[in-house]
């Protein structure tokens, strides 16, 4: 859990409905992530949870206000591209990893960085290898030959390689073993403590994202029902027999 105040808001999202085609899965979600923050997003399967993070990053079409601040300043992404967005600070890791199987675990990560215009691609590349040592024992093998776990940190590593302001992550305990779930999640709580690395987190594993979660929200059916801190989610009891199965 980050240790600093936060009181910039990173990413503002209102009224947001989204769908396929004529069903309509989100019904008016309101929900923000302020700078430094892992807010996580925590709900039973058919909620909705995939839907808004694919609404937020633009990879389905959706209605509400999305707001992203880049340079201080809140600009809408409501309209925007997904590669537009990635260029404005924020990746998303989807679920299912989505690695390029064919090609090798740098090769990867240099893909995640094809939207800057800065250079310092090698300089990453060397960074997430080091903080992801089993990357760096692979990175010549193709990613299809990686492991579960191994595939979910590539993922997360190229999504890093694009520098983003705020990084979406589905589902990254998705059929992954409890040891290599903990792993991943003890690096995405270092990465916020030590760099201020924003986290909008959707998780099924309830206990878990609580232990490195600032915010969380509930969904249910497309809508949120409950908010607040962890610690508040946590001790109530109604919400924790109701909704997080513990």
């Amino acid at each position: 859990m980050s240790v600093a105040a936060t009181t910039t808001t990173l990413l503002r999202v209102a009224d947001l409905h989204a769908g396929y085609g004529p069903i309509e899965v989100l019904h008016g979600l309101d929900l923000s992530v302020e700078q430094g923050e892992i807010v996580v997003i925590l709900g039973a399967n058919g909620a909705g949870k995939t839907t808004t993070m694919r609404a937020i990053s633009g990879t389905i079409s959706r209605q509400g206000a999305v707001e992203l601040a880049t340079n201080g300043r809140a600009q809408s992404i409501a309209k925007a591209s997904p590669d537009s967005i990635v260029r404005l600070g924020l990746a998303q890791v989807p679920q299912g990893r989505g690695t390029f199987p064919d090609l090798t675990v740098e090769d990867n990560l240099r893909i995640g960085a094809h939207t800057r215009r800065d250079g310092g691609t090698s300089a990453d590349v060397a960074v997430w290898l080091e903080t992801f040592p089993r990357l760096a024992d692979r990175r010549s093998q193709k990613a299809g030959s990686l492991s579960g776990g191994e595939q979910q940190m590539l993922a997360i590593a190229r999504a890093l390689m694009s520098r983003p302001k705020l990084l979406l992550c589905d589902e990254p305990s998705l059929g992954l073993a409890p040891i290599v779930t903990q792993e991943l999640f003890s690096i995405i709580a270092r990465l916020n403590q030590e760099q201020g690395l924003s986290v909008l987190l959707v998780e099924q594993n309830a206990s878990l994202a609580l232990g490195i979660a600032d915010r969380v929200y509930l969904l249910e059916t497309g809508a949120i029902v409950a908010s607040g801190s962890s610690e508040q989610i946590s001790s109530d009891d109604s919400i924790r027999k109701a909704y997080l199965g513990y």
